[in-house]
């Protein structure tokens, strides 16, 4: 292995505090563009798209939970297949405590074209407890671009989708696909994603148990 140039404390200083300019850059575009996203119009989901769970069947208002924001994370396991895509999982590992989000009035589920009683085993095996339903029988995942045909066979990608409950009434706000996810896996992540506002400042966060019901 070749290891990078070595050079003096003094010269390194230097050489991190000329990257942090350009870091600062990013950091500020980024934001900009975290705002523009939340001002995206959204489009009303009028499907009676109907899951499988471990509660049995529900819809996509369900998923919700009563509360305010969904995220769906569209995990790649076609209906043949034993095990979900090694990429998903690495991806869904980085899903922390879920109470993050709750407390913020968002919920998050992971939705995949595999019956459920492939996937449930599969997720007992990775040692998941997050809310995992199936959307086989149904054009979830076509709708939501995550399955697509090619010369006649179904051809999967990874993808996340962000959602908007008003009373009964679903809307869809934003999707990202393949390296739209890089990055994401925390609660402040999948927050700014959302239509409602920013992820709040550190000053809110608490320990996973120490939110409110």
């Amino acid at each position: 292995m070749t290891l990078p140039r070595i050079v003096s404390r003094d010269e390194w200083r230097a050489a991190r505090e000329a990257l942090l300019v350009k870091e600062e850059v990013v950091t500020r575009a980024r934001d900009a563009l975290n705002a523009e996203r939340r001002e995206l119009p959204v489009v009303a989901v009028d499907e009676e798209y109907v899951f499988e769970g471990g509660d049995g069947k529900a819809t996509l208002l369900d998923l919700f939970e009563g509360r305010r924001l969904l995220v769906v994370h569209h995990f790649m396991f076609a209906p043949e297949w034993d095990e979900g895509c090694p990429g998903c999982s690495e991806f869904l590992d980085r899903v922390g405590h879920l109470a993050h989000l709750w407390a913020r009035d968002a919920s998050f589920a992971v939705v995949s074209r595999a019956p459920y009683t492939r996937i449930l085993p599969f997720k007992a095996r990775m040692g998941w407890t997050v809310p995992w339903y199936s959307s086989y029988g149904n054009d979830f995942n076509r709708d939501f671009l995550v399955t697509s045909e090619n010369a006649g066979e179904a051809v999967e990608r990874s993808g996340v989708s962000c959602f908007l409950r008003d009373r009964d009434q679903v809307f869809h706000t934003y999707s990202a696909y393949g390296r739209g996810l890089d990055g994401l896996g925390s609660p402040a992540g999948f927050l700014d994603l959302m239509p409602l506002g920013p992820a709040e400042d550190s000053e809110s966060v608490r320990h996973h148990d120490a939110y409110d019901d």
